[in-house]
């Protein structure tokens, strides 16, 4: 076999990551004697290096008797594709030969991801000292070096300097702008780049789109969203799953649903999206059908995060039938768990209401991370079980963990739901005092609940005093709805005013006004506030039940008889009616 055949076999193995072929290669390079061929050695490393075995290919480059060039770029650059941005820089330390471009670049490359901006500026100083500052190669590392190191204007100084500054140059300038929070900048580039007549890629689409999704510019993104069409790129996996993300972020379902049906050939990432869409547009039962599709129809592989947003989904419709067919197929196919996984099956088991098997998920996690004891915190919280919160939050801090403004959430529910009040007070005064963590709405909410359940409402209401969050809307219903329960007029009466004037176009107001008169049997006031509800012209939105039959989900809602079926229930109604000894079953009055 000769080298030019070997090597020209290696380098295709190095192009589309055949690791097992270029190992076979390697091996018969031994057995034919070309082991001292410095061109096939330094495809050999670049083979390891591009196949991910980082190791083996530092293991080739130190057998090496000679290396030129190409040895010491293929090991540089092999080091800092692989994220080992220190070994390549160590490596370009020890070099005794003058770089070349390709090497200054992967250096730079280097100092960018680690954000040393001192040895940046020194590598810059020996490429200009070389004469390879304004190469484009690595004139457009030190672009992506400097704005990494937010030094923008460093970058526009190495961008004048370019001999010729191509695409990938105002790509770099581009998603520099974007991640230096300067959006505007970043699209006054990208007209500087059609002005020149440069063709923009989908790395140039990449960084417009997300700078809209970051700053809020839904027009902006539609516009360069026409511009993919016009080039053909938005049914591209690449640029596809950055629109959905750019729609998402304005919760446009449908427009994310369009993208998603173009894109020709779905990845992992496109599926992932989608899912994880329609759960965040509270459409959970379309997020589970999408699950389906991709696993049965698309025969995708799916990954860890499609499997924790596939859990979120049972979880909100409290489906266990879907989330342990989920949790069966992860036993039979994955031995070890991501903890990110572990903690979706934690939480899909407690919002179904099997808190032992919550339980169980989360003692049986090889890794638990603080996400996980919120998870398991709030878990038995939410069941009523407030002195188990409380063990796990102090199993928390034994092991050594910080817990965050969430724990406290689940703790100070925990404590509601139990009626442990006065350990609630001292959960939420120990947040500041102890841990230096502000309450927020969400805690604040929780110790006014807590407080009006046990009928401690002047308590309440000085709490509110203290606090600025004592005239937020669900803050006073909390406590209005507890004037209801313990029938303090007065004070209800004067909270639902300040209701009413923070929010004139709620119906929750006057509803619980209604029920807080309903409650003291002051029958003329009942009238009134509903009077003045009906008078408002708002309608309170109707609830609804969603009912899992045959793996589908239906959804029954009050006063709605439009239901497919609903004669056969009307019927089966009636049935129970009268074998129920004549209990009226008559749902239309």
């Amino acid at each position: 076999m000769v080298p030019e055949t070997i090597a020209s076999l290696l380098h295709h193995c190095s192009k589309i990551k055949a690791f097992r072929c270029g190992l076979s290669l390697h091996a018969a390079v031994f057995k034919v004697g070309l082991q001292t061929d410095i061109v096939v050695s330094n495809h050999v490393i670049n083979m390891y290096a591009k196949c991910g075995e980082i190791d083996s290919a530092r293991q080739m480059f130190d057998q090496m008797s000679q290396r030129n060039l190409v040895s010491w770029s293929a090991m540089i650059s092999g080091y800092d594709q692989a994220g080992a941005h220190l070994s390549a820089l160590d490596l370009f330390s020890r070099m005794r030969l003058a770089p070349n471009e390709y090497i200054f670049a992967s250096a730079i490359s280097a100092c960018a991801n680690l954000m040393l901006l001192g040895e940046g500026r020194k590598i810059h100083a020996q490429a200009a000292k070389c004469g390879y500052a304004s190469v484009s190669f690595v004139s457009n590392s030190l672009i992506s070096m400097y704005m990494k190191c937010n030094h923008a204007s460093d970058a526009l100084s190495v961008y004048s300097a370019t001999l010729e500054p191509n695409a990938v140059s105002y790509n770099a300038l581009i998603t520099g702008f974007v991640e230096n929070q300067q959006s505007e900048k970043g699209f006054e580039v990208f007209k500087n780049m059609h002005q020149q007549g440069l063709m923009p890629d989908r790395f140039t689409f990449v960084g417009l789109l997300r700078s809209c999704a970051d700053s809020d510019a839904l027009q902006k993104g539609m516009v360069v969203h026409c511009l993919t069409i016009k080039l053909g790129l938005d049914s591209t996996a690449f640029i596809g799953n950055v629109i959905m993300t750019m729609y998402l972020k304005f919760s446009l379902i449908q427009e994310v649903e369009k993208v998603f049906k173009l894109i020709q050939e779905k990845d992992v990432i496109s599926w992932n999206t989608f899912i994880a869409a329609c759960s965040h547009c509270e459409d959970h039962e379309k997020s589970l059908r999408a699950f389906g599709e991709m696993f049965n129809e698309y025969h995708m592989r799916p990954d860890d995060f499609t499997f924790a947003s596939a859990l979120s989904a049972c979880a909100e419709l409290a489906s266990i039938l879907y989330g342990k067919q989920i949790h069966a197929h992860l036993i039979r196919t994955r031995l070890n768990q991501d903890v990110g996984v572990g903690n979706a099956l934690t939480n899909m088991y407690a919002k179904c209401g099997s808190i032992g098997y919550a339980n169980n998920v989360f003692s049986r996690m090889s890794h638990q991370n603080l996400v996980s004891w919120n998870t398991i915190v709030a878990a038995f919280g939410n069941h009523g079980l407030g002195s188990r919160a409380l063990e796990h939050f102090e199993q928390l801090r034994a092991i050594g963990l910080e817990p965050d403004s969430v724990t406290f959430v689940g703790l100070l529910v925990a404590c509601n739901h139990a009626g442990m009040v006065d350990e609630g007070l001292v959960v939420f005064n120990s947040m500041q005092e102890t841990y230096g963590i502000a309450p927020d709405i969400e805690h604040f909410s929780c110790l006014i609940d807590l407080l009006g359940r046990a009928g401690r409402l002047n308590e309440a209401e000085d709490y509110m005093r203290k606090f600025p969050f004592g005239e937020d809307p669900v803050v006073l219903g909390s406590l209005l709805s507890a004037c209801r329960v313990h029938g303090d007029v007065a004070m209800g009466e004067r909270l639902a005013k300040q209701l009413l004037k923070l929010e004139p176009a709620s119906t929750s107001p006057y509803v619980l006004l209604s029920n807080l008169y309903a409650s003291d049997e002051m029958w003329d006031c009942v009238a009134e506030a509903r009077k003045m509800l009906k008078g408002s012209g708002l309608k309170k939105e109707a609830g609804y039940s969603l009912v899992q039959v045959k793996g589908k989900f239906e959804k029954f809602t009050i006063g709605d008889f439009s239901h497919a079926r609903i004669d056969e229930m009307l019927q089966v109604l009636k049935i129970l009616g009268r074998e129920g000894c004549g209990i009226s079953m008559d749902i239309t009055t």
